[in-house]
């Protein structure tokens, strides 16, 4: 099975653009929801996240997501911590889900793909990139969130610059319009490379 990575800053479009491969019949996995579901689901990440951060880490067995967000923001090494306890689970369960679909390829779309490490699995990657101003107001207007955050978060994500060279392909994903032309010729490219 070819995989696909698809990655890009907080608000360059990843979701846009995965619906856009979804249209084609492609597969597509977000890692970061099915991070989430694990983190609400998995015996083993529940406990070892109450031992980093504490009991705090869960309310009423429901992930406790304004203070993680509040722990991770204030201290980079926890963040880390956390990522080594909740990614290798997701990478299994990725795993999984790609043995049972049955298209020429998936897409595997993760925010910090060449931040774990994840573009080693990747057979192609798939950068999307806005202007940074542009990124800003579309998490403004869909998170509830200050921009003091949203650029910690772009802090803690590898420049777009350093993805842009480690990919196979870039979408410019400013116009919906030119951002779906971009992808379909990306599709077709990658069919073209693995027949």
């Amino acid at each position: 099975m070819t995989i696909v990575g698809l990655t890009g800053g907080i608000g360059s479009g990843k979701t846009t653009v995965a619906k856009q491969f979804e249209s084609y019949g492609v597969p597509v996995y977000i890692a970061d929801d099915e991070a989430k579901k694990l983190m609400h689901t998995s015996k083993v990440i529940k406990r070892n996240l109450i031992k980093l951060f504490g009991e705090e880490a869960y309310i009423n067995n429901t992930l406790n997501r304004p203070f993680l967000a509040n722990a991770i923001f204030n201290d980079k090494s926890l963040l880390e911590k956390m990522n080594a306890i909740v990614h290798p689970r997701v990478a299994k369960h990725f795993d999984k889900w790609v043995a049972k679909q049955k298209a020429p390829y998936v897409l595997k779309e993760v925010a910090i793909l060449f931040e774990n490490g994840s573009d080693a699995s990747c057979d192609f990657i798939i950068t999307v990139t806005a202007p940074v101003d542009v990124r800003i107001s579309r998490v403004l207007k869909r998170d509830n969130t200050t921009q003091k955050k949203i650029k910690a978060i772009m802090n803690n994500q590898l420049d777009d610059a350093e993805k842009i060279k480690k990919s196979d392909f870039v979408i410019v994903n400013e116009e919906l319009e030119t951002t779906k032309e971009q992808s379909l010729k990306i599709h077709h490219q990658i069919l073209k490379e693995i027949q």
